[in-house]
Formats: C-alpha cells, structure tokens, sequence
C-alpha cells in the first residue's frame, strides 16, 4: 500500500484559537442568600460560571457554599480591586450581612477600581405588624440608651458577639442574655448568660426561651430574613417590647436584588 502524498492535514475550523475563559463571579458572603447563590449557579446544568465565594472567617464552623471558598480580609478596597484584577473576575456580589458596612463600602470603591459590575444581594428588612411594640434605633449606643428608658431588667440580646460593647458598661444590674454561633468576645455585660445556637429558630422556641428566662426585653438588627423573625412574633404575643436597629443603606449608585432568584437575573445581564 502506498504511503499518502502531498502535504499533512492542516487544522481544523478554529484551530489555534484561545478557549475563552468562563466568567468569573466572587461573592462576598456569609449569609444564606449567598450560600443559595452558590448552590443555584452550581445547579445550572453546563455549570459556565466559575463562583469564589469569600468569607470574612469570623464564624469557626461555616457552613461552606459549593464552588471555590477563600477565608479571609482582602487588605482593604485596594486590595480587593487588586484580586478582581489578578483573578480576572467578570462581576462581583456583595452577600454579606446587611450590617457588614465596611466591606460594603470597600467593595463599591474596588468595583468602580477594577471596572467589575457590583450587585448588593440583601434580603428585604422586617416590618411591624399590629400588635408589635418596636422602637427603632440608629446604633448599638441608641439601643443600650433605649433599655433605660423601658427599664428593661432582663435583656434578650441577639446582635452578634462582636458588638456587645455598647452593652458592656452598664451598672444598673440589667442582665443580659446573649445569643450568638460562637462564643462573645470581650468587652461584654457584666451580668450575662450566652446561649450558642445557630439558626433557624422554630416560634416555639423562642416562646421558651423568653419564658424560661423572664424576658422583658428584645434587642435585634434589623437583619430581615425568616431564619430568625420568630423571636419578633415571640415577643409581640408576650407584649415585650422590642428594640430594633435600623440596618445602614447600601452605597449610593450600588444595584441591589432582595433575592437569590433575581441575583440570578441579574448576572444573566452582566457576565
């Protein structure tokens, strides 16, 4: 059989041509909204989307989204405009707690560094009902000052375990009990009982709660969400008052989308 002649095959349509790369979403998360982001990307048959999501570290056993996981600080907005230019990153969604201000901020400013398209993904704030007996606040500081005037005695405190100052230098003998996934860093109140727990929280438990510990008293953000609105509806049946943080506003000129879903939509935009 005689060997084939002439020149060999050259390549094929669109040999030689660069693959192009996948968007490159990264989430700033923490919160359930971000973690159902994740897992909605993920579940997009193809997939096409590579998803980092970073979290601040702050909690010891986070509950981990699929995709790519970095823990940690980016050293400021400049350097997180820094890693969205490294790793090539198409756009960027701030999924962090609604009261997560900071970073906020810094992710605006490295968003318009960097020329990435920003989305703020935060669940809807709560609204009070007939029967609530809410007194809004705008700081921790307002709402230690808040107790006073109600002259609370025994304080369900539920604003995390990093922001517990504003409580901690109170010698009226209030007692505070004080709910959060890891234990409170100092300073803290001086009478105090913690109770670890990570929600969702069932309204039966919080009836308990409130009663087991003679509640008067509720201090909460204004986080919004299901996982721990409970304890409003609790309160409000047991005619406490509750204390209400307002939650800061997302940085002017920011694009926001209240749910997972229309995150989704968003991105089908932009990336």
């Amino acid at each position: 059989m005689r060997p084939p002649t002439g020149p060999p095959p050259g390549p094929g349509p669109g040999a030689g041509r660069p693959v192009p790369s996948p968007p490159h979403l990264l989430i700033l998360g923490g919160t359930t909204e971000a973690r159902r982001l994740a897992e909605a990307l993920a579940a997009r048959p193809g997939g096409g989307t590579r998803v980092t999501t970073s979290l601040a570290g702050r909690v010891a056993r986070p509950v981990l989204p699929p995709g790519e996981v970095r823990i940690g600080g980016f050293g400021g907005p400049e350097g997180l405009a820094d890693w969205l230019r490294a790793h090539r990153v198409t756009a960027l969604v701030d999924a962090t707690h609604p009261f997560a201000g900071t970073i906020s901020f810094n992710a605006a400013r490295a968003a318009a560094s960097a020329h990435v398209p920003l989305l703020a993904l935060r669940r809807p704030p709560w609204t009070s009902v007939d029967g609530d007996d809410w007194h809004g606040v705008g700081s921790l500081e307002e709402a230690a000052d808040a107790l006073t005037t109600l002259g609370a005695r025994r304080v369900f405190l539920t604003t995390g375990r990093t922001d517990l100052s504003a409580f901690a230098g109170r010698g009226d003998g209030t007692w505070f009990l004080v709910r959060s996934v890891d234990a409170p860093e100092p300073p803290y109140p001086a009478r105090m009982e913690t109770l670890l727990d990570r929600g969702p929280f069932t309204l039966d438990g919080e009836r308990e709660v409130l009663r087991r510990y003679a509640i008067d008293a509720v201090v909460t953000k204004d986080s919004g969400g299901e996982a721990t609105a409970p304890k409003l509806t609790a309160a409000r049946e047991a005619g406490l008052p509750v204390v209400v943080v307002r939650r800061p506003a997302v940085p002017e000129g920011v694009a926001e989308a209240a749910t997972p879903a229309e995150a989704l939509a968003w991105l089908d935009v932009h990336t």
